[in-house]
């Protein structure tokens, strides 16, 4: 099993983060690597069991479902039901916390998942730079723009 842990720091309070974080179907928004996005069966962005069903920049179309939604926590979890790539039983979690040093918010995002054997680093790599660093770096910047 691969794990996979980031964080960073983000310079805005936590709670705006969380506005935009918690809209399970908001990542079109402002992750540059989703085209398009929307929950099945028309239901709310933040039941837990909805799933998103989003294409990607390259046409690649992907599934997941939303686990846990806690706003005390500013946190939520998921998992991927369908994706062209071979990240098997993965299982995400993402937390806010306010820094108090300043009003700005840590945010720690992690996950777990099985590979086929050999693309474990490879995999480990991808989600950790492509999905996890470029989701950090799109909210940072999306967070400036609407400041």
């Amino acid at each position: 099993m691969v794990k996979v842990v980031k964080s960073t720091i983000i310079d805005a309070p936590v709670e705006a983060v969380w506005d935009v974080l918690r809209d399970f179907n908001g990542h079109e928004e402002w992750h540059p690597a989703i085209a398009t996005s929307g929950i099945e069966r028309s239901l709310p962005s933040d039941k837990v069991g909805c799933v998103r069903r989003f294409t990607l920049a390259d046409g690649s179309v992907l599934r997941e479902r939303l686990l846990t939604l806690s706003d005390v926590d500013m946190a939520f979890s998921y998992c991927l039901e369908d994706t062209p790539i071979p990240l098997l039983n993965y299982v995400a979690h993402v937390r806010l916390l306010p820094v108090t040093d300043g009003d700005l918010t840590f945010w720690h995002w992690e996950s777990r998942f099985d590979t086929p054997p050999g693309r474990e680093t490879e995999l480990r790599q991808l989600v950790s730079e492509s999905v996890y660093q470029g989701g950090f770096d799109a909210i940072k910047e999306h967070m400036r723009q609407t400041a």
